[in-house]
């Protein structure tokens, strides 16, 4: 890999070359975002790495994304993006917080100890498919449990066109089933929960340690952050892998159709119900609950589809409801500033 790559390599394509104009193509810089600070954005481009200032007033932008600047390093836009992670905020917060754009793939990493979990892992692929972006399962940590194709053909239950991988990441053979994702000018994007492995993977596909490494606590397998921001890093393979910090917490938001294609099965079962309106909980002729009698489904597999659905329905009209008053507030204070601007003419 040349240390100046080319547009090509960053994940360039003709979705994001057919939105620029003549001028913007022969006068700006076409960079994308590889870090992400408080102050501004680290870009990659043909010319070389540079930092953009923000200002307080831009547009949010996430690492994946791609922007246009000038000889000045002043950002002028950002493109529209084929493919966007974002969720709402962490803790009490009304906001939502922008993950990665532009993924190709996101890897899914559930370690195979304490901490497996498929409830967690049917959130991160409402998550991929709300972003139309192919999910990977990748269970680590597979030295570490005695029933790995148990837990495997669990996952493999969820969706059976999905790709399952049980790895352990020390192991480089094993490694080298993730390889295949890693070709040039593809962006793969790692998520996961704190101490599931994900930096020890990164370190497997990377061919040295690029990210430290902390033990899990032994009593309930839980994990430090070894990441602390996100960055795109260069693969050996050609492609560009994004490392985030383990996730605590990932509550959806605007994520309706990403769960429903995620449970798919109690979409389809739902369209038999006798009610149109039939919240498959104690309602005569409901098809989801015959199917969960008669074996076909699990009582867990409604609860989470359940619980989803509320969170992100939930988490949605909250964060409307807090844009609608900010629109309310800003038209507030131009009303006010107006007032003020034609009372000093007199």
């Amino acid at each position: 890999m040349n240390s100046i790559p080319s547009l090509a390599q960053l994940g360039w394509r003709p979705f994001f070359q057919q939105q620029l104009t003549l001028d913007e193509l022969t006068e700006l810089r076409i960079g994308r975002v590889v870090e992400q600070h408080r102050s501004g954005v680290v870009v990659l481009s043909e010319q070389g790495q540079f930092s953009l200032i923000q200002s307080s007033n831009a547009e949010r932008l996430c690492v994946g994304d791609w922007v246009l600047f000038d000889d000045l390093l002043k950002l002028h836009r950002s493109l529209e993006r084929q493919s966007l992670f974002q969720r709402k905020a962490p803790g009490s917060k009304i906001a939502t917080q922008l993950i990665a754009a532009n993924v190709d793939t996101l890897l899914v990493v559930c370690s195979l100890n304490h901490d497996f979990n498929l409830s967690r892992i049917e959130r991160y692929l409402a998550l991929a498919k709300e972003a139309q972006v192919e999910p990977v399962i990748v269970l680590s940590k597979a030295d570490q449990c005695d029933d790995v194709e148990t837990k495997r053909s669990q996952v493999q239950a969820l969706d059976p066109l999905i790709m399952v991988h049980a790895v352990n990441a020390l192991d480089p053979d094993q490694n080298q089933e993730l390889a295949g994702y890693c070709s040039q000018g593809k962006t793969l994007a790692f998520l996961g929960s704190s101490g599931v492995g994900k930096s020890t993977l990164v370190n497997g596909l990377m061919g040295f340690e690029a990210q430290l490494t902390f033990a899990v606590r032994e009593d309930d397998s839980k994990g430090r952050h070894t990441t602390t921001s996100r960055a795109l890093k260069w693969l050996p393979q050609g492609g560009l892998l994004l490392d985030t910090p383990g996730m605590r917490e990932l509550q959806l938001s605007s994520c309706e159709r990403g769960v429903s294609d995620t449970f798919s099965e109690i979409t389809e079962l739902a369209e038999r119900c006798r009610f149109s309106n039939c919240s498959h909980n104690s309602e005569p002729g409901c098809a989801v609950h015959q199917a969960i009698e008669e074996g076909a489904l699990t009582a867990r597999r409604l609860n989470s589809y359940q619980k989803l659905m509320r969170e992100q329905a939930l988490n949605s009209a909250t964060l409307a409801e807090k844009r609608a008053k900010d629109k309310a507030f800003g038209k507030m204070v131009n009303r006010i500033q107006n007032e003020s601007r034609q009372y000093k003419k007199y």
